[in-house]
């Protein structure tokens, strides 16, 4: 189950797609080891690289998947040029459809207790057959030892072998670590994937995923919550990442002289 990875900034990527990165968790869900999967964009790869002990949390995962793509483009001018978008929520539907297939438990952890509600319909109607072991609804607080412990319980009992994780980044990235050897499953971090399929946030169109403008559209849509991310990342993804590349190119330049 080793994939390939690259550096982009401080953040170590997987170089895979939706096949490799679906097998990889269906294989991961048959063991018996808790295991974590990131979905990384510009705001994921920007905290990793402002703050050490983010960067450990998201490098210490089992996979790193490119949803953003930007981090796709620069994949590919890093070499590799088989590089592809792996969107969080895309994965969700094939992990869905895979676990239907192969008779996985799944259970969602995060949202708000209607929110769940509306997307375990959904799921009832894409895969009918699916099997929803669990679902919770956290508190939107920090837990105390007694509930974490009583939700590990709940997801461990109830037998889920993939744990989508929709509470957030940071904030997800960090309980999938902290959880990774209690919980005898595979949890992906899916951010705010529950609330596109229950209806409540709207996907942006695929032109623009395609096109990398999807943080655009979430902008159009959110302004006041998400305004200060982009405009800080952003800018400072693309400063940073033009340095790595210039220094990569004069290297190899450099290398090239002397052979």
């Amino acid at each position: 189950m080793r994939v390939a990875h690259k550096k982009i900034l401080k953040l170590s990527v997987a170089v895979t797609d939706y096949g490799g990165a679906t097998q990889w968790v269906v294989d991961a869900a048959r063991g018996t080891e808790g295991r974590y999967v990131c979905v990384a964009n510009v705001h994921m790869c920007m905290e990793s690289f402002d703050s050490p002990d983010f960067r450990q949390v998201v490098n210490n995962a089992d996979l790193v998947v490119a949803d953003g793509m930007p981090l796709v483009w620069a994949l590919k001018s890093l070499g590799e040029k088989q590089a592809c978008q792996v969107r969080g929520s895309d994965l969700l539907l094939r992990l869905c459809a895979a676990a239907e297939k192969g008779n996985i438990p799944i259970g969602l952890y995060g949202g708000t207790p209607d929110s769940l509600r509306d997307f375990k319909s959904f799921l009832a109607r894409e895969f009918p057959s699916l099997d929803i072991a669990c679902t919770v609804s956290p508190p939107f607080r920090p837990l105390d030892i007694q509930e974490d412990a009583g939700y590990v319980e709940q997801i461990n009992a109830a037998g889920a072998k993939i744990l989508f994780v929709g509470i957030g980044c940071p904030k997800q990235e960090k309980w999938m670590a902290e959880h990774r050897d209690s919980l005898a499953c595979v949890m992906v971090g899916v951010g705010a994937a529950f609330d596109f399929f229950s209806g409540r946030k709207k996907h942006a169109p695929r032109w623009m995923q395609r096109a990398g403008l999807e943080w655009l559209f979430r902008l159009a849509c959110e302004p006041g919550r998400l305004w200060k991310r982009y405009s800080r990342h952003n800018p400072r993804f693309i400063w940073h990442f033009g340095k790595q590349l210039l220094r990569l190119r004069f290297n190899q330049a450099a290398g090239n002289r002397f052979h």
